[in-house]
């Protein structure tokens, strides 16, 4: 059996949600920067924030970037919620749960979308070797999480429900001990735990993408009260983050080493991964119809009290970016 790259439990040790030293006090003109928190993850989804530190675009916007680390957006969206930190990084699913609550929240801006970035990896010694023989299986899942809507998605293409298999709540950094210790079958997550998790069963391992059936979103997420009362600050936010996309584009190997010191993961894992992600600060239909999609998965299967479509576009703030970059703005009101 091959040795992961980096244990998910020494990730989760590592990371947990602490908060690391501000990026900078001040500004190069000596005035003081005003002071933000970002909650983001150690996901490659969230390169785009590692870079905007490690590059000094916050500080050079005028920022002093306080930062929260967290294993997945879904943590790093509650610290926004209980107003621990001003801006999150986050996928779509989360967001929905949040809006579906009724909490006042913003996206102001799409960092990444991917196709290859969830998928389901499972034992053959536990019988599986098609996506039908997930039948009757236990299968770990994040709740609330992208992973729980692919899950169903997935299983939808092989004519099963949730109902046909055995659903094990797991937090990301569980799931490689669990299928490991065979506590579960297979495991539906994302990157990294993914391809840790692939590595670690070596050849008793299976994997199950399809590209066809879910984009994923990853995406700035801000109070809407914040938003409103600092119109300024989310446009300099922004501005470092274009930079950080432009820098990607031009230097991905550099990017990758940035991701690797700031994250402690091995760069040959990031590099694994790298193509499954596009990294660009955009707002296009893309989230729009992702959200209606899951919301309507959602109502059907009883994972929310509400019954009404929510007016997604009163939850998404087109404004500041359209004034700093009019052309990454595609969606349609």
């Amino acid at each position: 059996m091959k040795k992961s790259v980096i244990p998910l439990i020494f990730i989760a040790a590592l990371i947990g949600c602490n908060k690391s030293p501000s990026q900078n006090a001040e500004q190069p003109s000596g005035a003081p920067a005003q002071k933000i928190t970002v909650a983001y993850t150690l996901q490659p989804q969230s390169t785009l924030v590692h870079v905007a530190v490690a590059k000094g675009y916050f500080v050079e916007e005028g920022l002093d970037a306080q930062l929260l680390m967290h294993t997945y957006g879904k943590a790093a969206l509650q610290s926004l919620t209980e107003s621990k930190a001003d801006f999150a990084t986050v996928a779509e699913t989360p967001i929905m749960f949040s809006v579906l609550k009724g909490e006042k929240i913003f996206v102001i801006a799409n960092i990444e979308a991917s196709s290859m970035n969830n998928a389901i990896v499972a034992r053959k010694s536990a019988g599986i070797a098609v996506l039908g023989d997930l039948k009757g299986k236990r299968i770990g899942f994040t709740s609330g999480t992208t992973a729980d809507f692919f899950l169903d998605s997935l299983l939808t293409t092989s004519g099963l429900t949730r109902k046909d298999i055995q659903p094990v709540a797991l937090k990301p950094e569980e799931m490689l001990d669990a299928i490991v210790a065979k506590k579960v079958d297979a495991v539906c997550t994302w990157n990294y735990p993914l391809i840790l998790i692939k590595q670690q069963l070596g050849a008793d391992g299976v994997i199950f993408y399809d590209r066809e059936i879910y984009t994923e979103t990853f995406n700035i997420a801000a109070r809407q009260d914040y938003v409103q009362n600092n119109p300024e600050t989310v446009k300099r936010f922004l501005r470092a983050l274009i930079k950080a996309e432009n820098f990607v584009a031009k230097n991905p190997d550099e990017a990758q080493t940035i991701m690797s010191v700031a994250t402690k993961i091995d760069k040959s894992l990031i590099h694994e991964v790298w193509n499954a992600f596009n990294y660009h600060v955009v707002q296009d239909q893309t989230l729009l119809i992702t959200l209606e999609d899951e919301t309507r998965w959602a109502m059907k299967n009883k994972l929310t009290d509400q019954t009404d479509m929510p007016d997604y576009l009163s939850f998404i703030h087109l404004d500041s970016l359209r004034a700093i970059k009019p052309e990454a703005v595609m969606m349609k009101r």
